[in-house]
């Protein structure tokens, strides 16, 4: 296949749900209950609602929409730390732009935005440096978010405005990783899954053995999976044949873009300028021990969490706002109380409200609030 349309093709994917529903026919399926099948990526998510993948698989399988969108794990009171950077008047903060909208306990950067503060939307870190170099009497921050993803781009700007000797660009580092994250849900008590459907973009910088644990010591199946709706209903394939053969392994789907030692560049300059910090707060999943990262004492000075003065507070989610249950897996995002109510895109409650790789967000726009009416 060389062209996206070939991995959109109608007739493939019916192919595909014959063979899946073949499968799934002469399995022995968990007693009282469908597999759990989580997809851990927010882009998975998107794709999978957007083309309709869940209404066509077969009622034995039930997909779990997992924590894998950054901007929809970010607590509270990250956001908080965000807005006070942003509201002093020497700042410009820069941004992507879906995180413009999340809500903290005040405002969002986007209010923020509007109350006066010079906050930019920006299509890369290297889009903030070019402020910095061109606004030199002004401290312009970058908003370093994301998994193993975009943690690469971000290193490699930092090594960028250090060998040009720039002073006025930062980074206010909330990168996360993934292996933790898992971890955590595995660990999560009376959750049951029956296999996942690994990050694609992640697992391109990464590589396929950091997830060897999830088979070895948890004795889960994983499938790397790639984005269009061939890839996903491939990858869920997959995943149904480990378990009717009884094996338990790390397999890439997404082989094309996907190396198994993973990107060796990226993973250098990762190493250079990250260290893991000994814990990092999550929303909905609370604190994950080595779950994210921050900038070694040799780049400080472009350390914008140490270069301005933050609340860093712990600020709890709404009590009508059931995010962290969603994330889990342990409800599905119409069965949340102010779902299509009180919480839209254009009113969210929640981060996963924000973004469109958000499980609610994906649900909303592409008729999940429909079913939440038939619910009620």
């Amino acid at each position: 296949m060389k062209y996206v349309d070939e991995f959109r093709d109608g007739e493939k994917a019916r192919v595909l749900i014959g063979e899946i529903e073949s499968l799934v026919s002469g399995m022995k399926l968990p007693e009282g209950r469908p597999l759990y099948l989580m997809e851990v990526c927010g882009g998975h998510t998107h794709s999978i609602f957007r083309y309709g993948l869940e209404g066509m698989l077969p009622k034995a399988i039930e997909l779990v929409h997992g924590p894998g969108c950054p901007v929809c794990v970010l607590p509270m009171g990250r956001v908080d730390d965000c807005v006070a950077i942003a509201e002093n008047p020497k700042v410009i903060f820069t941004t992507f732009g879906d995180a413009m909208r999340v809500p903290g306990s005040r405002k969002s950067l986007l209010q923020a935005k509007a109350d006066g503060a010079d906050v930019r939307m920006v299509y890369s870190p290297m889009d903030a440096l070019q402020l910095a170099r061109r606004n030199p009497a002004r401290e312009v921050v970058f908003f370093g978010l994301g998994f193993e993803t975009t943690m690469p781009s971000t290193a490699l700007t930092i090594l960028q405005a250090e060998s040009e000797g720039i002073r006025n660009f930062s980074v206010f580092c909330n990168h996360i990783t993934i292996v933790p994250t898992i971890k955590a849900i595995l660990d999560s008590p009376g959750l049951q899954l029956d296999g996942f459907l690994g990050p694609g973009h992640v697992s391109m910088v990464i590589g396929t053995a950091p997830y060897e644990f999830i088979a070895n010591f948890y004795r889960k199946p994983m499938v790397v999976a790639g984005f269009e709706p061939l890839d996903i209903l491939q990858s869920i394939w997959m995943l149904l044949k480990q378990i009717a053969e009884g094996r338990v392994e790390v397999e890439n789907q997404y082989a094309r873009v996907v190396p198994s030692e993973g990107n060796n560049a990226a993973l250098r300059a990762v190493a250079q300028v990250y260290e893991l910090r000994e814990f990092f707060e999550w929303r909905g999943l609370g604190s994950i021990d080595h779950s994210g990262v921050r900038l070694r004492d040799a780049y400080v000075h472009f350390d914008a969490e140490r270069k301005f003065a933050i609340p860093n507070v712990r600020i709890a989610d709404p009590k009508s706002c059931q995010c962290g249950e969603v994330l889990k897996g342990a409800l599905k995002p119409w069965q949340c109380k102010v779902f299509g109510t009180s919480c839209t895109p254009e009113t969210p409650l929640g981060a996963l409200m924000v973004s469109s790789e958000g499980a609610c967000a994906a649900y909303y726009q592409y008729g999940g609030q429909k079913r939440q009416a038939e619910v009620v």
